[in-house]
């Protein structure tokens, strides 16, 4: 975890690596509840006798169930002493989704600090995500998400 004592210091970090997260296991469970909160049940998630049979071989993780878990892994790589009032999503520049992420898997978030730039709503923050799978050369995605810290 990197700590800093206020967006000042995370503005003068622009551009360094902040680290890797622990590993967390993906696991069919999370899985079906991802696909019961979207209602995307496809096999390939869901049934793991067909999935064997399947192109990956195993039941895989949903491409947004791997992109929501950096909201999980952002909180474990960076933290403000003096926290901003509300830290928001604010969205993301570029995803590209490079390789399956079947469950029993372990994934962990490399992360790079972007841009913080100055708003009039509060400071922009653009963080680069790596989510990597272990034991592959290929990571899961690739992502650019940007928050909005308000004062």
């Amino acid at each position: 975890m990197r700590v800093f004592a206020d967006v000042h210091e995370v503005a003068a970090a622009q551009g360094e690596h902040l680290g890797r997260t622990d590993w967390l296991t993906i696991t069919q469970d999370r899985v079906d509840l991802f696909a019961d909160a979207t209602d995307d049940h496809q096999w390939i998630h869901q049934d793991a006798e067909r999935a064997a049979e399947g192109p990956f071989g195993a039941t895989i993780a949903h491409g947004y169930l791997s992109l929501s878990l950096l909201a999980h892994f952002s909180q474990s790589i960076l933290s403000l002493t003096e926290k901003p009032r509300m830290s928001i999503n604010y969205g993301l520049n570029k995803v590209r989704f490079l390789q399956p992420v079947t469950v029993g898997s372990r994934v962990r978030d490399a992360v790079t600090l972007g841009e913080v730039r100055r708003t009039p709503k509060g400071y922009l923050v653009s963080t680069g995500h790596t989510v990597e799978i272990e034991g592959q050369e290929r990571p899961a995605l690739v992502a650019e998400a940007l928050g909005l810290w308000v004062p």
